[in-house]
């Protein structure tokens, strides 16, 4: 009788063990905080598929940011399930007929974590995305060698500068990105529905305090970006924090296809909880990516020939709180 089927009695405890996975699978991050996945445990597997009811399609239309967050969560599951014994064997986009299914994790046995595993699994609960701005300390040059050991595993590309010149070129266009975002009131209406108070019940979105904005002023934050043109004034804002911040790293791909962007979900995961487990804060500065337009702009300033993905700054920040995370019940089909 095979250990894993239905009618074993470990059956009920491997269940368990799968769904604590999903749990710690789902404090990975996203644009606007949408968690847009869901779950499906089968037996001796998980499926991990794209909910794209909670897509973005005004900042998002090609669902790129969307599949990445899911290859983040794809990455915590897995080094979730390593760090509880199990083995894994990852298919990614496993049928061709059916798009939103776009990874299947099957157990394939014991496993015994290295250290390394240990430690990001550690750093899972510990991540934010940190708005706030960052001590000028140098990143340690080991954790950098390792971020490109990451990102080539999963045959990403990654470049990372500490120049203040090229950091002042980025923030040109991040100062760009910002105006032509703000300006356009489609984007400004799709955002509103991702933004509430720091006292709503919602377990999805941003609440005002992942801005820096207290109790009160967080009640007005969704009438505010719906109604104004903020451009100006975040793009002064973020110019500030992209030139103040110790490092800026973009993380990309050769293709511009959806196993292309899982892949870099994943390295992204590993970056962030590597840089996590070595007391680093991020934040994505994502505008230059999410305007085509700045998006090649960002690849030439890199002197890089494929797709830029992703753009974080690191360094070191205040503590901040985490956002909300749906329960699991929330996200199991």
């Amino acid at each position: 009788m095979n250990v894993y089927s239905s009618t074993s009695p470990n059956a009920n405890r491997l269940h368990d063990r799968l769904l604590k996975a999903v749990e710690s699978a789902t404090s990975a991050p996203s644009s606007h905080n949408t968690q847009p996945w869901k779950f499906e445990i089968l037996q001796d597997r998980i499926e991990l598929h794209a909910d794209r009811s909670r897509r973005l399609p005004i900042v998002d239309p090609m669902d790129r940011a969307l599949t990445i967050s899911c290859g983040a969560t794809l990455d915590h599951l897995c080094l979730a399930m390593h760090c509880d014994g199990l083995s894994t064997m990852v298919r990614v986009l496993p049928e061709s007929e059916n798009p939103d299914l776009l990874a299947r994790v099957i157990v394939s046995g014991p496993h015994i974590p290295s250290d390394e595993e240990r430690m990001m699994y550690d750093a899972i609960p510990k991540r934010r995305t940190n708005r706030a701005p960052f001590k000028e300390e140098p990143i340690d040059p080991q954790v950098k060698t390792d971020w490109l050991h990451d990102a080539a595993e999963h045959r990403c590309w990654l470049d990372m500068t500490e120049d203040k010149e090229e950091q002042h070129a980025i923030a040109d266009l991040i100062d760009y990105g910002d105006r032509k975002q703000a300006s356009n009131k489609a984007f400004r209406h799709e955002l509103a529905q991702w933004v509430h108070s720091n006292n709503s019940p919602r377990t999805d979105g941003m609440p005002g305090y992942s801005h820096g904005f207290g109790d009160l002023a967080s009640r007005f934050g969704r009438i505010m970006i719906r109604t104004f043109d903020w451009g100006d004034g975040q793009a002064a804002k973020d110019r500030q924090l992209a030139e103040g911040s110790p490092m800026l790293a973009v993380m990309g791909t050769n293709e511009d296809t959806p196993q292309a962007w899982i892949a870099c979900g994943q390295a992204l995961s590993r970056m962030l909880l590597r840089g996590t487990a070595h007391g680093l804060d991020a934040s994505f500065m994502n505008q230059p990516i999410e305007v085509d337009a700045l998006r090649f702009q960002l690849a030439d300033l890199m002197d890089d020939d494929g797709f830029p993905q992703i753009l974080l700054r690191w360094g070191k920040g205040k503590p901040v709180r985490p956002t909300p995370r749906r329960p699991v019940k929330e996200i199991l089909i």
